[in-house]
């Protein structure tokens, strides 16, 4: 079964600073089809403004994944890691029993980025932060696992979460297959491009929650850029 979400029907968030589309509902008003996923509660398209960002903030017992599209992402929190993340590169933090952070827009074009949040196994833990260059080079016409909850990923950032998320580079004409299994379920955003997905187009900025099948037949009708989360 195939749930497409078009860009047009995401909630959002607009706040000057902050342009952000929800692919999932995060408030009571919200668009209610557009439930979690298995341990995948969150994936914010947000797009932050040159000098602005979220200011010092707190959270608990969150895996945060954030994939940068574009620009350069400044963090810093209380564990005393800094860093600045290029486009490309992608960032996890597990939140633990607790942790505050801040991210902002370092560089000079507008900062774009997925946030993606998962549900850990179990509840506290220390928190931990880390990130780690995936050169697109290396997705040609291909999914690599970026942050993954299993050990046998290797190369992938850690979360403790049992789930996956995955990126892949198309060219036009080119496909990828990914198993699934009645049981497992996945979300794929594109984050730009145009692709079939089992035989339903799939435009830029859109997602498709994918369930009860045993496999995505993902194929590009023009070069795209893929993020997806098998979440279990």
């Amino acid at each position: 079964m195939l749930t497409h979400r078009r860009w047009e029907s995401l909630d959002g968030a607009e706040l000057g600073w902050l342009h952000a589309k929800h692919h999932f509902v995060v408030s009571a008003d919200g668009n209610p089809t557009h439930a979690a996923l298995g341990p995948l509660i969150v994936w914010n398209d947000d797009e932050i403004a040159v000098g602005s960002g979220f200011p010092m903030h707190g959270h608990r017992d969150m895996e945060i994944i954030t994939y940068v599209r574009q620009g350069l992402l400044g963090h810093r929190d209380t564990l005393g890691s800094e860093g600045t993340i290029p486009a490309g590169d992608v960032q996890v933090m597990s939140a633990g029993r607790g942790i505050r952070h801040a991210e902002f827009n370092r560089g000079d074009v507008p900062l774009k980025l997925y946030q993606i949040w998962l549900l850990p196994r179990e509840a506290g833990g220390e928190p931990a932060w880390g990130t780690k260059p995936f050169p697109k080079g290396d997705r040609s016409g291909r999914f690599v696992v970026l942050a993954s909850g299993f050990a046998d990923d290797e190369g992938a950032l850690p979360v403790r979460a049992d789930a996956r998320v995955l990126g892949a580079m198309l060219k036009a004409g080119e496909s990828v297959r990914h198993e699934l299994g009645a049981a497992r379920r996945a979300y794929l955003v594109v984050a730009s491009g145009r692709i079939e997905v089992n035989g339903e187009p799939v435009g830029p900025l859109d997602g498709v929650a994918i369930a009860k099948v045993a496999a995505a037949q993902i194929s590009a009708l023009e070069d795209s850029e893929l993020v997806m989360v098998d979440a279990g």
